[in-house]
């Protein structure tokens, strides 16, 4: 279904649900700090248990998954860098842009905390 045979204006989107989309970066914004804390509890924990081991191939696999966790970290921490930088390589994306109010949008969820809301 069409959103704009449903009457929708999808230009004021952004400036209609500031609230939401702060939310969303706020989420945005602890994953940024609690995953590279994870990564580093659980490659301790890992490294840990393969020093105890003294096992030269367990130390390996823990490197492995060490490394594995990093790259999963580093994805998730520039997730929004790289959907901006996809979204922009699109050919209509920028004049779609400069007809909307997206500057709210890409505000909220990249800087949540100067969003401003429906109060």
């Amino acid at each position: 279904m069409n959103l704009l045979t449903l009457g929708a204006d999808i230009s004021e989107l952004c400036t209609q649900i500031p609230d939401m989309l702060q939310i969303v970066g706020y989420v945005l914004y602890v994953f940024k700090i609690a995953i590279p804390l994870i990564i580093i509890a659980l490659g301790m924990f890992d490294f840990g248990k393969a020093v105890v081991a003294e096992k030269e191939d367990e130390t390996k696999k823990m490197a492995k998954r060490l490394i594995f966790r990093i790259v999963a970290g580093f994805v998730i921490f520039f997730i929004p860098t790289i959907v901006m930088f996809l979204f922009g390589l699109l050919g209509g994306y920028n004049d779609a842009k400069e007809g909307s109010n997206f500057e709210v949008c890409e505000n909220c969820i990249l800087r949540p905390s100067s969003c401003p809301t429906n109060n």
